[in-house]
């Protein structure tokens, strides 16, 4: 016993600061496709593909989420107008917060449905307070996980995710489950300020640059089809699943 507790002991602490050694990338045994390392100031210290994982804006921002300069400053109404859209088209808005977008895209597809999907029950509460108060029919709130979209296989046209990528926890994961739930030729559109220009006010982890996109995304199957440059501060870009790798 005087020898076998010591033992117990240093294990658990060899075990221990595999895990956690700080200012040191590493890379967890059951997560190998990450690498943490200590945090950088609005960092979650979570690492894919070399680009640190930003923390979520939480559901108490939902006043900057809906401020009134919002459509001047990243003129929204013209990226909905930009969407490769039909009147039956299934569009799936991930992260909706308070369905700024979601909203918006509605009319556009009378005939068909967007799925308002978020991780947050605050968020979830919100938005269907609004489609009630809105009285909006072809609108369904998804609550999401992590890890998936929780989205029915092969409904969807367009995924949309507007400011959102950079922040997802599982980053691979979630593309996963989103190519599982799109439609043989469907798309997936990416709305991220641009990383690239120090003109565009966000810290630095809330902006991200086309190169490091376009990586992240073929490392899950998907190619970049278009790129739009129109819109203020921001990238427009749609992916599709590469037919080579389907």
């Amino acid at each position: 016993m005087k020898i076998f507790i010591p033992f117990v002991f240093f294990s658990v602490i060899f075990s221990f600061s595999t895990f956690v050694s700080a200012g040191q990338s590493i890379t967890r045994p059951a997560d190998s496709i990450y690498t943490y390392a200590d945090a950088s100031s609005g960092g979650i210290g979570k690492f894919y593909l070399g680009r640190e994982i930003a923390h979520i804006v939480s559901s108490s921002a939902t006043t900057w989420l809906d401020r009134p300069d919002r459509e001047q400053e990243e003129n929204a109404n013209l990226a909905v107008q930009k969407m490769p859209l039909k009147k039956d088209d299934v569009v799936a808005d991930i992260g909706a917060g308070t369905g700024y977008y979601t909203f918006k895209i509605a009319p556009r597809v009378p005939q068909g449905k967007v799925y308002a999907e978020d991780v947050q029950d605050a968020m979830i509460k919100r938005l269907n307070e609004k489609k009630q108060e809105l009285n909006i029919k072809n609108v369904e709130v998804i609550k999401g996980t992590d890890t998936a979209v929780n989205l029915p296989t092969g409904s969807v046209d367009l995924v949309i995710m507007v400011d959102v990528y950079h922040e997802l926890e599982y980053p691979h994961e979630t593309l996963q489950s989103i190519k599982n739930a799109l439609k043989k030729n469907g798309k997936i559109l990416l709305i991220e300020y641009r990383g690239e220009d120090p003109n565009v006010q966000r810290s630095l982890l809330h902006k991200t640059t086309v190169k490091q996109l376009n990586k992240e995304l073929a490392a899950n199957g998907f190619t970049l089809t278009y790129r739009g440059e129109f819109l203020p501060i921001q990238h427009f870009l749609i992916y599709q699943v590469d037919k080579k790798r389907r």
